[in-house]
Parts: structure tokens; C-alpha cells; sequence
């Protein structure tokens, strides 16, 4: 098949990361889909779950989400310190005037029991009538120096792994009951391109710790579990993806990398642009394939080097740590 120049400007756009990564390689991109955003009010009625939404991209695919008609729940560590961005998504659900709403909870999705009780009240709301429809794992954390959750685990892994699919797991209740089946999102990097999974070490107890290292190795566990949990949550009619949002301008890069953002500050995405294919993937229709993973509205190779693609007995290390650690059982 021949490829057009949009397809080949697209691929080199992916593979020379800084420009594709960029608010250039956004804009670019986004000339190519004048026909592919979702359609007016395509979230009205349905319910969607955003965590890490008090800033950033979690508050900017909540605001999105808002915009289509959601009715959007922010998980945030902090109510309080989440209420101007519990107020901005509110005011997008008012604007679309499509009968959503916004409303915030607390829930730090490493702290095991907070999880289970929140999973566990929501589920029961309506008189255990509540469904999800989307749920958009995005928070994030990346520690200068190794810290553990309250459990004992790397706080990274702990909030990017761990927690997000002992989150899901608990919610499957509600999750079962979207009339058109629920999705779930995880908010990735493209960091993870650098790192293999760490099968040796998923904790970082060895050598020197590198936060960004531990973040990049966590979020290419992400990646890497895609697939096996649609597998797993697949007779629950729950569909599994991953996007990385390219280089965005949010507080979590300014106070973890500075450097980094003071250097490509020009460069950077908006919040708004960095969690766009979030929210296109919780609303496009028809869905698109379980397990798959995405960048700017695109299906992208989880790996450029083959020292970072994982092997069979790779996946079934993740798969088995996973399950031990998040609590899930031996099913």
C-alpha cells in the first residue's frame, strides 16, 4: 500500500520526537483530522471518572470530557486545592449546557484502602445502580528521591501501576453496567520509549534512584499492560487504552523537570492539546481497538528499539507481578 504524504509526515513526525512531540508536530497532525473530532454532546448522560484531575492534563481531559456532556467526577488527593479546577470543568459542563456536572472526590489511587472505600461508595450510589462509563487514569507523581506509599511501595509505580488497576478492578461493578460498554484510559509518556521493563528491579531498590528513570520505567508498564488487561476485562465489556500526550506544559513538568520546561518551554503543548486523544478515545465512535496505544489520534508502535520490546516471558512477569502487588487474586 502506498503511503500519503499526511501518513509519511505523520510517521516521521513520531520518529523524530522533538518536533512530534511538540506544539508543532500537534498542530501539524491536527490539520489531518478536520472530520474525526467527536461529535457535539457524543458524553451527554454518560459518566466519566478522571483522576490526578485537580491540574494539568487530568483537569484539561476533564474539562473535555465536560464539553462533550459528561457528568465528571475528579479523583484528586486534595479537594480543597482542586477547586478552581473543579469550578473550570463545572463551567464547561454549564456552557455545553448538555446536562453534565462536575464534582470532586478524594482518592490517592497509591493508598490501597482509600481506593477500595472510594471504589466501593461509588459503586454503591443510585442504590447500587451507578455505572461508569469512562474512567481516565491520569495521575502522576515523579519524587526526587525514592518514597514509598503508604503499603510500602515506589510511590511511581505504586501510583501509575498498582493503583490505577486495583482502582479499575474494584469499579468493575460499576464499570459493567455502561449500556455501551465502559473504557479505560491510561495517560502514558513517551518517555517510556527509553526504558524496557524492569523486570530485574519493578521497585527501583537497587542502585541510584533517578525519578524520571522510575517514571519512564512505570509508564512503559502501562504501555505493556494494555492488552493484558483488555484480555482481563474483556467479558466485562471494559475496553483498555493508552496514549501519551507528548511534551506538555503542566505544573507536574515544571516542578519535577524545570529544566527541561525552561529549555522547550516555547515548545511545549497546552494541557488542552496534550489530553485531546484522552479525550478523543472516550468518545470516538465506533471504539477502537482494546489494548491498543495511541498518540495524537493515531495507533503508534510501543517500541523503536529493540532492546526496549518485551518478550513473551516478559509479559507474563508483568502479568503475575501485577496481579500479586494490586491485590487482584490468581483469576
Amino acid at each position: 500500500m502506498t503511503e500519503s504524504r499526511d501518513q509519511g509526515l505523520d510517521r516521521l513526525l513520531d520518529r523524530a520526537v522533538l518536533p512530534g512531540y511538540s506544539r508543532l508536530g500537534y498542530a501539524l497532525r491536527r490539520r489531518q483530522w478536520p472530520d474525526d473530532d467527536p461529535r457535539p454532546g457524543a458524553l451527554a448522560g454518560r459518566t466519566a471518572l478522571v483522576t490526578g484531575a485537580g491540574s494539568g492534563l487530568g483537569e484539561a481531559a476533564a474539562v473535555g470530557l465536560a464539553r462533550l456532556g459528561a457528568q465528571v467526577h475528579l479523583l484528586v488527593r486534595s479537594p480543597e486545592r482542586a477547586s478552581a479546577s473543579l469550578d473550570r470543568v463545572a463551567e464547561a459542563a454549564r456552557v455545553a449546557g448538555l446536562g453534565g456536572y462536575a464534582q470532586a472526590h478524594r482518592c490517592d489511587v497509591s493508598d490501597p484502602e482509600m481506593t477500595e472505600e472510594f471504589a466501593a461508595a461509588f459503586c454503591a450510589r443510585g442504590d447500587g445502580a451507578a455505572a461508569v462509563d469512562i474512567l481516565v487514569h491520569n495521575a502522576g507523581v515523579m519524587p526526587a528521591e525514592r518514597t514509598e506509599s503508604v503499603d510500602g511501595h515506589e510511590l511511581s509505580v505504586a501510583t501509575h501501576v498498582l493503583g490505577p488497576v486495583r482502582l479499575t478492578e474494584r469499579l468493575l461493578p460499576a464499570l459493567r453496567r455502561s449500556p455501551a460498554g465502559a473504557r479505560v484510559i491510561f495517560v502514558t509518556s513517551g518517555g517510556m520509549y527509553t526504558q524496557e521493563l524492569p523486570v530485574e528491579d519493578p521497585e527501583f531498590l537497587g542502585g541510584r534512584y533517578r525519578g524520571a528513570v522510575a517514571y519512564a520505567r512505570s509508564k512503559r508498564m502501562q504501555v505493556e499492560l494494555a492488552p493484558v488487561l483488555a484480555r482481563r476485562w474483556a467479558p466485562d465489556r471494559v475496553s483498555v487504552y493508552a496514549t501519551h500526550p507528548g511534551w506538555a506544559d503542566t505544573p507536574g513538568i515544571a516542578a519535577a523537570l524545570p529544566g527541561f520546561r525552561t529549555l522547550l518551554r516555547p515548545l511545549l503543548r497546552s494541557p488542552e492539546e496534550g489530553a485531546d486523544t484522552a479525550v478523543w478515545l472516550a468518545a470516538t465512535e465506533p471504539a477502537v481497538a482494546s489494548g491498543s496505544f495511541w498518540h495524537d489520534r493515531r495507533q503508534r508502535p510501543t517500541s523503536y528499539l529493540s532492546g526496549t520490546r518485551p518478550g513473551p516471558e516478559d509479559i507474563s512477569w508483568l502479568t503475575r507481578w501485577t496481579t500479586q502487588n494490586a491485590g487482584l487474586g490468581d483469576n
